[in-house]
């Protein structure tokens, strides 16, 4: 991945090998095939506040700021998603019900995933991406 020349610097947690050795490692992102890297970006970046922080050809990147990790990193690819996500996005907002309007608002649609009556509501993304909006935590 290219990220603006590696211009993103973080803190590892210290993690212990079997052997007991220590070795640093992070979570740098999470990477989203998409139709449409450039304009699905864009969606979860009014979608989470955060910011535009890396675009070429290939891949698009946000982060809350420039600085900061964890990133989402959205990269072409030919095809449609065909099935339900295997990985997916929670969202924890203060009012569950404003913030549902709000991402519907903004392009997102109800999905029902079979998932029934629950505290969570399952919206899905402009590309049909999965993702929760959690009750208040």
């Amino acid at each position: 991945m290219l990220y603006a020349a590696g211009s993103w610097k973080g803190s590892g947690a210290g993690l212990c090998t079997p052997e007991g050795e220590t070795m640093a490692v992070r979570l740098y992102s999470v990477v989203i095939d998409s139709r449409d890297h450039a304009s699905l970006a864009r969606w979860w970046a009014a979608a989470l506040g955060w910011r535009l922080v890396y675009e070429d050809d290939n891949e698009a990147a946000l982060a809350q700021d420039e600085g900061s990790e964890p990133a989402l990193v959205f990269v072409p690819v030919p095809e449609s998603k065909q099935v339900k996500n295997r990985l997916h996005i929670d969202l924890a907002p203060d009012d569950q019900e404003a913030e549902v309007r709000r991402l519907l608002d903004l392009g997102a649609q109800r999905a029902d995933i079979g998932q029934g009556e629950q505290t969570w509501v399952v919206l899905q993304d402009p590309e049909g991406n999965e993702f929760c909006v959690l009750s208040a935590r």
